[in-house]
């Protein structure tokens, strides 16, 4: 078991973390003609746009309730019911989406006594969806303010269902974790597209920030899963959570409207994927697509090409929880050890993570633990401990703000794996790491022999 502690520093030096608001922000974006609305200061919501329009490349709809230091003092009902009654009139939302910052938690400012007060002067808001969701920055992380939202939404937007109330077959809900990119969820919808299952997927980022260009221009978002789509869930077969940080969104929709859930704490590897297959079989009382069954086989042979790449590799990994667990799980599997382990809050998942210690702290910390591996894992700010180090860099996470594509990045399924494996596996031989010809023609004849006794059992 690893042991889990938290830097003793005064602050942070090129920070890992990112705050709460920011990951409420993003699920909030995955819902259909959603307008997000930080109740703080213009900074704090500047910094969001931001990061986001950086990440994504693409126009990202953010509001602010623009809390001066005279408002922060005295309340925020006026700020707050300006720019919902201004939103409504020119964005015209279905639903929005407010997350707290820290100035107005520490203020203490009471948003669900203001959303009722604003209710009843204005009734012509009637028709749009208020949520609110308490995320202060100077707590929890990035994943936090995720799952909160997520488990909000359900809470306020999922039609209560009886326990023997009539399911509709094929139908299953995804409840996936702030780690999965809009190129995960695609994969996903595929993967149950082919056992005939339709995909219901809170919050929905392939949709709405997957790099596509709309037919028109709108305001608020351009995609997701919509009010009504939310609201229908609870008619659903079963519900599938990824990532420990969606147990309490899963637990919701349980508790709610009845709909069974099983939740896969990652969906990278071989073991688990099998495993998820195996689920939807189930669900779909249909045998695996012969086109799911070669990806298998795919990735086993990939998994046989690349472990002599990985194979004793020392790796250093500083990302989310649920990613970091991920990551360190899939890496283990492919024979590399994680020496170095740093996130940004705390999950009941750490002390599983197969190293000695992970650390919350922040990218100097994982930079003084990483000198004597062979690759750096976060996201692009850890680009400068690379060059410095020395060592190959993998980008993944959020921010990734130098390279294109981070909305499509895949890491999930048979064939998010395989391409993860490649992709890797490159880095370590473009880095001098190439294991002999002989060494990999007696993998391969030895490794071959064993996937026919895989695919025949």
């Amino acid at each position: 078991m690893a042991k889990v502690t938290s830097s003793s520093k005064a602050c942070a030096v090129n920070p890992l973390k990112m705050s709460q608001p920011i990951g409420s922000a993003l699920a909030y974006m995955g819902i259909k003609n959603c307008m997000p609305l930080f109740h703080g200061s213009q900074g704090c919501t500047s910094f969001g746009l931001v990061l986001f329009v950086r990440h994504f490349k693409e126009a990202i709809p953010l509001q602010t309730t623009a809390m001066s230091e005279v408002a922060t003092v005295l309340g925020g009902l006026e700020n707050v019911e300006q720019a919902i009654v201004t939103i409504a009139n020119r964005q015209k939302p279905s639903i929005i989406g407010i997350s707290s910052t820290g100035v107005t938690e520490t203020k203490g400012d009471d948003v669900d006594g203001y959303l009722k007060l604003i209710r009843e002067k204005h009734p012509e808001l009637d028709h749009i969806k208020l949520v609110y969701v308490s995320t202060p920055d100077f707590k929890d992380a990035f994943q936090d303010g995720w799952a909160k939202t997520v488990t909000k939404m359900i809470e306020q937007l999922v039609d209560a269902q009886p326990a023997d109330a009539a399911r509709e077959p094929g139908k299953v809900n995804i409840l996936p974790g702030a780690h999965l990119t809009p190129g995960d969820l695609d994969e996903l919808r595929d993967i149950l597209d082919g056992f005939g299952l339709e995909a219901v997927i809170l919050p929905d980022l392939s949709g709405s920030l997957d790099g596509h260009v709309p037919d028109d221009f709108t305001p608020t978002t351009i995609g997701g899963i919509s009010l009504d789509e939310i609201a229908a869930m609870g008619l659903s077969q079963h519900t599938i959570a990824i990532g420990e940080q969606m147990r309490d969104a899963a637990l919701a929709m349980e508790k709610k409207t009845g709909v069974p859930f099983t939740l896969f704490d990652r969906l990278t590897g071989l073991e688990v994927n099998d495993r998820f297959i195996s689920l939807c079989a189930q669900l779909s009382d249909r045998p695996v697509p012969n086109k799911i069954k070669r990806q298998r086989s795919q990735l086993v042979d990939a998994m046989l090409d690349g472990h002599f790449h990985f194979g004793g590799k020392k790796i250093a990994i500083g990302a989310e929880p649920d990613l970091l667990w991920t990551l360190s799980q899939w890496i283990t599997e492919m024979g590399s050890h994680v020496t170095a382990a740093v996130t940004t809050t705390g999950s009941p998942l750490l002390e599983q993570v197969p190293t000695e210690e992970v650390l919350i702290g922040d990218l100097e910390d994982l930079e003084a633990r990483a000198k004597d591996c062979n690759l750096l894992v976060t996201h692009s700010h850890g680009r400068q401990a690379a060059e410095r180090l020395k060592i190959p860099f993998y980008r993944i996470g959020i921010p990734m703000f130098d390279r294109l594509g981070a909305a499509h990045q895949t890491i999930v399924g048979y064939r998010g794996t395989r391409d993860l494996i490649f992709e890797i596996a490159n880095m370590f031989i473009a880095d001098g790491h190439e294991p002999t010809p002989d060494t990999w023609a007696l993998s391969e004849s030895n490794g071959h022999a064993g996937e026919t006794a895989v695919t025949a059992h």
